[in-house]
């Protein structure tokens, strides 16, 4: 079983970290990469650029914490 408790130990290629509402970015850590956050339009070109062979719908290779293809609400304009 992987470790979610600990998403630097998990093990997965990409772990999505906890859904929060008050920001438009999700964090994203990419395994030998580290993390950062990332808005909806670039977590699938950043995450190819890692790992070019990747199934963003296999969740051994993509994982979510929780709200899995969901991001924060955002609209132009908000800081």
């Amino acid at each position: 079983m992987r470790n979610t408790t600990n998403p630097g130990a998990s093990g997965y290629p990409v772990f999505v970290e906890p859904f929060d509402a008050d920001t438009r970015y999700r964090r994203v850590r990419l395994r030998g990469l580290g993390c950062e956050p990332l808005e909806r339009e670039e977590f699938e070109p950043t995450v190819r650029r890692a790992f070019p062979d990747i199934d963003f719908d296999d969740p051994e290779q993509v994982h979510w914490a929780d709200r899995p293809g969901q991001w924060p609400a955002w609209h132009p304009g908000e800081a």
